[in-house]
């Protein structure tokens, strides 16, 4: 039997099953097991093996199962209201079109009352933002949502290209993910959303448990699993893709068909998030429920009273909610324009103490090209967007 090995899964014509069989010179035996069914009753063949869960299913109740559970996700942490204006942040990878699909699949089965957009932020890397995007552009047209592009160059006056070659392949994630967090919610702003919705699924957040533990970082620790973040003053964050396993999302976007972009970020192999995912992927060999249990824990972590936690403030120069009176964005940004692109690369105090040393060794009303980027040009970000085909 073709493509069969011991114990494995097989899946041929939609049919799944198991087999097992030793070759003989003189003469072969196979015993073959008839093709497993699917574990709800409704008498189809089996496709796959959930990863979650164990149960073998066909793809009907797959599907299913897959959206119910996000529709209870979504509606046990009452993400949404009817008449919410909601922005999907869309990459083109799997999990954000997949997000985009069921949130639209939901919305018109559930009649959510959700006006939806997609919201996509150019890092500027080429020959991999720019090629994500155009699928970002055909699931534009294929789920009917309208979209908008913001950009690091319009926002920041750099580009990931370039900010790679200040400050090499190194921390250089540091700056994409601060950028792109602040960018979203800029694009957010823009729009006049009412919430954002990430694709972040629980392997995602599995794995920013064990960073934070690692780290002892005991602030966004405590914060990290909460299916919510940003309500203090911000536009909310959901996340209804928490208890969604990334095994699962591929199969569900393979089976449906979807169009999404699979190849990873050229800047991103060195990335600390890397090493988390490679030792979660090796528990998740041994014990399958690892993810949720990870997520669990997460959820029962508390600080003990006593312990001062940052407290959540406005950045000075931009505005942007932060935890300094300097946000992270315009700290990096300031390093960038500077010349010192590693100022805001570790600890708070030091990178404060360099931007109070770049602030008196400038004269009080010198004004240059370089202090004018590192504040968020509204008028030109705002020129931008009345000239995009998306209404306000």
């Amino acid at each position: 039997m073709l493509g069969c090995y011991r114990g494995g899964w097989l899946v041929n014509n939609g049919t799944a099953g198991t087999c097992e069989g030793t070759l003989d010179a003189s003469r072969t035996k196979i015993d073959v097991k008839m093709p497993v069914k699917c574990n709800t009753g409704c008498q189809r063949n089996a496709v796959l093996k959930r990863p979650k869960t164990g149960y073998a299913l066909c793809k009907e109740c797959f599907f299913w199962a897959f959206e119910e559970e996000v529709h209870h996700t979504i509606t046990t942490a009452k993400l949404f209201t009817p008449g919410d204006y909601v922005a999907i942040a869309a990459s083109g990878g799997k999990d954000s079109t997949v997000l985009a699909y069921t949130m639209k699949l939901l919305n018109d089965r559930y009649n959510y009352g959700l006006k939806l957009v997609l919201l996509s932020v150019d890092e500027g890397i080429t020959g991999y933002r720019d090629d994500s995007l155009e699928t970002v552009k055909r699931n534009e047209q294929q789920y009917e949502i309208p979209l908008k592009i913001v950009s690091y160059e319009e926002l920041y006056g750099w580009t990931m290209d370039r900010i790679v070659k200040k400050i090499g392949r190194k921390s250089n994630c540091t700056f994409c993910g601060v950028f792109r967090r602040q960018a979203l919610d800029r694009g957010a702003s823009l729009l006049k959303v009412d919430k954002i919705v990430t694709g972040h699924n629980a392997d995602d957040i599995a794995e920013t448990v064990l960073m934070n533990i690692l780290r002892g970082d005991i602030a966004r620790l405590q914060r990290c699993t909460a299916i919510v973040t940003g309500s203090e003053g911000a536009i909310p964050r959901s996340k209804p893709f928490k208890y969604t396993y990334e095994k699962e999302i591929v199969m569900y976007a393979y089976f449906k068909k979807l169009d999404y972009f699979s190849t990873e970020c050229i800047y991103s192999p060195n990335a600390y998030r890397g090493y988390a995912r490679a030792f979660l992927k090796d528990l998740e060999k041994i014990r399958p429920t690892s993810i949720i249990d990870i997520i669990h824990s997460g959820e029962c972590f508390s600080v003990r009273e006593g312990v001062k936690l940052p407290t959540q403030a406005t950045c000075e120069r931009c505005g942007h909610i932060s935890s300094q009176s300097v946000c992270k964005a315009c700290v990096l940004l300031e390093g960038l324009n500077k010349g010192k692109p590693r100022l805001g690369i570790g600890k708070t105090s030091k990178a404060r103490e360099h931007m109070e040393e770049l602030a008196i060794s400038k004269p009080e009303n010198e004004c240059t090209h370089d202090c004018q980027t590192s504040v968020i040009d509204l008028d030109r970000l705002n020129l931008h967007v009345k000239n995009t085909n998306l209404e306000f």
